[in-house]
This record gives structure tokens, C-alpha cells and sequence, in this order.
């Protein structure tokens, strides 16, 4: 396996830890069971996955850093959240406008 980033090493090592205490999660919400599972999530979402390609690696390691510095919800989450707020106008605000909007 290739030399892991400082960066991917912590991303793991929550991963783990999440796994050790019974809170890791499949995207269908089931609790994992399989160390080789939990595994497998965590190189996935520290990038360093050799079943996915260096460009899909280097997004699924953003977005892991952007979640765990709290930069809160994705435009595309918020658009999400707008639309079923039926919220008028939403296609055409930014970031920023989709927060105070779905917020206010």
C-alpha cells in the first residue's frame, strides 16, 4: 500500500475508533459490523482507496476535511433543504444566500 498523508492517517484512525465504539455507519444507516468494512470506509474517505481513481480519491478526502472542520451543510445540501422549504428564487442564490434563506 502507498504511503498514507498525515492527513489520511487521522481520517482513518476516526474512522476506527468510530468502529471500536459501535457508532460507524453504512450510508444505509446500518451499524458496521465487519473490521474489513469499517476498513475499506475508512480509506475511502481518507482518499487513499486503490478501488476508486486518484480524482475520485481526491474528492472523497476534501469532503471528509470539509466535514470535520464544520464547514456545514454543501450548496448542494442547502439547495436541497431550500426546495423543500419550496423556497422561491433558490436556483439563482449563492452559498451563502441558500443558508440565511433556509435558515430565516
Amino acid at each position: 500500500m502507498a504511503k498514507q498523508t498525515k492527513a489520511q492517517k487521522e481520517t482513518v484512525e476516526r474512522v476506527m475508533h468510530e468502529f471500536k465504539h459501535g457508532d460507524l455507519e453504512t450510508s444505509a444507516g446500518d451499524t458496521v459490523k465487519s473490521r474489513r468494512q469499517a476498513i475499506a470506509i475508512g480509506l475511502s474517505e481518507a482518499g487513499a482507496s486503490n478501488q476508486q481513481s486518484p480524482a475520485e480519491n481526491e474528492r472523497r478526502l476534501a469532503k471528509t476535511k470539509r466535514q470535520e472542520r464544520g464547514d456545514g451543510p454543501t450548496k448542494a445540501e442547502l439547495y436541497a433543504q431550500a426546495k423543500k422549504q419550496n423556497i422561491p428564487g433558490r436556483s439563482k442564490m449563492s452559498k451563502a444566500e441558500l443558508a440565511r434563506a433556509v435558515k430565516g
